[in-house]
């Protein structure tokens, strides 16, 4: 069974930094159909999209929201990707999730197969 759990949520000031981490079991990073997503939602708002990572060439995207101020990254080795988040917002506060599919680079969540249970992630003063 495909595992993904999530790490490293918690309560920042605006400007700080976290890093979350998604370990993925059942998956090899070597495979290079396998993309890694981070996505997030916000309360009342649609979960979207915002760093994604092709773990096996290394190849990695961002939204325009967090361009800039996050850092997406895989260890092949431990099968794990990571979430590095700087200069965070209040508008940032939202509960974090990371997704795994194969099959290519997707923003859109439903093209997404197996997820974590979700970090959350709160910026206020």
């Amino acid at each position: 069974e495909v595992q993904l759990v999530e790490s490293g949520g918690g309560l920042v000031e605006p400007g700080g930094s976290l890093i979350l981490s998604c370990g993925v079991s059942r998956f090899t990073f070597d495979d290079e159909n396998l993309v890694i997503g981070w996505f997030r939602q916000a309360p009342g708002k649609e979960r979207e999209g915002i760093s994604w990572i092709s773990p096996s060439v290394g190849s990695t995207y961002y939204a325009d929201p967090v361009k800039g101020r996050f850092t997406i990254s895989s260890d092949n080795a431990k099968n794990t990707a990571y979430l590095q988040m700087n200069n965070l917002k209040p508008e940032d506060t939202a509960v974090y999730y990371c997704a795994a599919r194969t099959g290519g680079i997707s923003g859109y969540p439903d093209e997404y197969h197996y997820w974590g249970q979700g970090t959350q992630v709160t910026v206020t003063s």
